[in-house]
């Protein structure tokens, strides 16, 4: 499990490792380097989806390592809470960014015709932060945070793996 931290309160995602490994040792190296701390969630649309994990306050973007294949035939579905690879038009080009499905989102699963995106977790506490995220500081048709409310932290990252040493993050 990953618990984030942000000026709006706390959530943690459960990584599913065993139907998205790549995905999930990706997302985990990410935390561990601390790559996600001061980072904002600089997508966000109501209805849709919150987005994260590269860029900082000021929208410059934070670089990342290299991309990782695409694991959206895992079974695993973007339902409301569920946490997904970002990416390029090109399937295999998830990094560092990942977003949390706000609503069921249906027509970005794999299908036929449809690559799909990458699900590896799910908000199991705290779904309720990730809601007041989507309602705050948002603007314009990208529905980006106010620079000055990011620059501010309002929706600034932190995340930590939680070394239980029981769930499937932290025995691998």
């Amino acid at each position: 499990m990953v618990r984030f931290e942000t000026s709006l309160g706390s959530f943690t995602i459960e990584l599913d490792a065993a139907k998205a490994p790549v995905t999930a040792q990706n997302f985990l190296a990410y935390v561990d380097d601390g790559f996600f701390d001061g980072l904002i969630f600089h997508r966000v649309i109501p209805g849709f989806m919150v987005q994260g994990g590269g860029m900082l306050p000021d929208m410059s973007q934070k670089s990342g390592k290299a991309p990782i294949k695409l694991e959206a035939s895992s079974g695993l579905k973007n339902l409301r809470g569920t946490v997904a690879m970002a990416r390029t038009n090109n399937p295999h080009s998830a990094t560092s960014q990942f977003f949390i499905n706000l609503v069921d989102n249906d027509f970005l699963n794999a299908g036929p015709g449809n690559d799909g995106y990458a699900v590896f977790g799910k908000v199991v506490e705290g779904l309720d932060i990730v809601d007041r995220i989507a309602k705050h500081h948002h603007r314009g048709a990208w529905k980006k945070p106010d620079p000055q409310a990011a620059a501010a932290g309002a929706t600034a990252l932190a995340a930590v793996r939680c070394r239980c040493s029981r769930c499937c993050c932290c025995v691998s």
